[in-house]
C-alpha cells in the first residue's frame, strides 16, 4: 500500500483550504445549495425539500453558485489553474486524428 508523499499531503491540505476559505466567500442562498448538492449529493428534489425552494431555484442557484466558486478559484490561483487547461497542441492533433481515423475504419463500405 503506497503512502501519500508529504509534499502531496501538503499540496493536498492547501488545495483544501484554498477550497474552504473560496466556499465561504460564497453568498448563503448559493452555500447551502452548493454543499446540499455538490458535497451532500443530494437530489435536486431533496435539495428543494430541504430549502424550501423550487427545484428550478435550486438548479439555478447550484449554477451560479458553481459560477461564482470558479471564479474565486481562479482569482486564487491564477496561473496555475490556468495551466491546467492549457491547449496541448500536437497531442490534441494526434488525438482527433486518431479518433477519426477510427470512425473511418468502422463506417461501412
Amino acid at each position: 500500500m503506497s503512502e501519500e508523499s508529504p509534499e502531496a499531503q501538503a499540496m493536498r491540505g492547501e488545495l483544501a483550504q484554498v477550497l474552504r476559505s473560496a466556499l465561504d466567500q460564497l453568498p448563503q442562498p448559493y452555500r447551502s445549495v452548493f454543499m446540499f448538492r455538490a458535497m451532500e449529493q443530494l437530489s435536486t428534489a431533496d435539495t428543494a425539500k430541504c430549502l424550501d425552494l423550487s427545484e428550478e431555484a435550486v438548479k439555478t442557484r447550484l449554477h451560479r453558485a458553481r459560477a461564482l466558486l470558479r471564479r474565486e478559484l481562479e482569482s486564487r490561483l491564477g496561473s496555475a489553474l490556468a495551466g491546467s487547461y492549457a491547449f496541448l497542441g500536437d497531442r490534441c492533433d494526434r488525438a482527433v486524428a486518431a479518433v477519426m481515423e477510427r470512425i473511418m475504419a468502422a463506417r461501412p463500405a
